[in-house]
């Protein structure tokens, strides 16, 4: 699957992942009542206005990018109806060539692990068939609990030609609570680092490996770090735009060959509407101002990468 991810990147020219995170207050006021008046103000109806908000945006988009990236959470917190708009999504996005990424954030040991990996990038058996319930291309892995946690995912992967990102260094504010913390004088976020390279040496595709890494847009020179720590592993970086994150500091999450990473952004993009810059297209004509502001940003790494030392 990294070789996919990659060859959609070089087509589109764009290393740009767009986060599907639909809190409802992005979600403009007439698809929501459409919603409403067809399932009422419940689960049910906030699940389908989830569905259409995405489904739009996705139309808009999916030509000028590689990749989605469904937050579960966004979609969970509306119970089983929300999954469903989560599935519907995945399964859209599949029809319109894109690579999924499913950011899951899991992470746990033995059979609970190899069952969140199974039900997201694998399989089931349930009689004489086989099933992909989810079925996203990577998922988001949490390492905290070590190898016992990691290695399930890391089998399926092997198995399904599917991929990885594994939290290094995130980009929220508090992340460095654990992440920096000194080990042998080290960062731990260095020793995880090298974890990834290790795991991902064994599952290689063309030329990169299947496990990558997430590594927030907010620590640029961690990311510099990082780059030369796992020189095989994709790096999927979020903290773009609304988090603080710009081009100029992305440049150093590339390799030489322009490849190696992926930016995502979220609300930037499918909250953009909502933004100043892109207000001249209202509410109705909102995912029209996602493409804009996916062109914008695709402009601004390329503009980045050019120019960087």
């Amino acid at each position: 699957m990294i070789d996919k991810l990659i060859e959609k990147i070089e087509k589109t020219h764009a290393p740009i992942v767009v986060g599907l995170d639909p809190m409802m207050s992005y979600i403009p006021g007439h698809i929501q009542q459409k919603a409403f008046a067809e399932y009422g103000e419940t689960l049910e109806g906030a699940a389908e206005a989830i569905w259409q908000f995405n489904k739009e945006i996705v139309d808009n988009t999916f030509d000028l990018i590689p990749a989605v990236k469904p937050q579960i959470a966004m979609y969970e917190q509306f119970g089983i109806p929300g999954l469903q708009a989560f599935k519907k999504t995945v399964d859209y996005c599949h029809e319109k060539g894109l690579v999924v990424i499913g950011d899951i954030k899991r992470g746990d040991i033995g059979s609970t692990s190899a069952a969140y990996a199974a039900g997201h990038i694998g399989t089931v058996k349930v009689g004489s068939k086989t099933y992909m319930p989810f079925s996203e291309d990577f998922v988001t892995v949490n390492p905290y609990l070590g190898t016992d946690g990691v290695k399930p995912f890391v089998d399926v992967c092997r198995e399904e030609k599917k991929g990885l990102f594994i939290l290094v260094k995130t980009s929220n504010p508090s992340s460095g609570e654990f992440q920096d913390r000194l080990i042998d004088g080290r960062p731990l976020y260095e020793l995880v680092g090298e974890k990834v390279a290790e795991w991902g040496a064994d599952c290689m595709g063309e030329r990169y490996s299947y496990i990558g890494a997430v590594v927030g847009a907010t620590y640029p020179e961690m990311g510099k770090v990082l780059r030369k720590i796992m020189p095989k592993s994709f790096i999927l970086v979020p903290g773009y735009g609304a988090q603080g994150g710009k081009g100029a500091d992305l440049a150093h999450f590339f390799n030489e060959d322009g490849l190696g990473a992926i930016v995502n952004s979220s609300r930037g993009i499918i909250a953009a509407y909502k933004q100043e810059e892109y207000a001249k297209f209202g509410e109705e004509h909102f995912a029209e101002a996602s493409r804009a502001a996916v062109e914008a940003m695709q402009k601004d790494i390329e503009s980045a990468l050019a120019n960087r030392n």
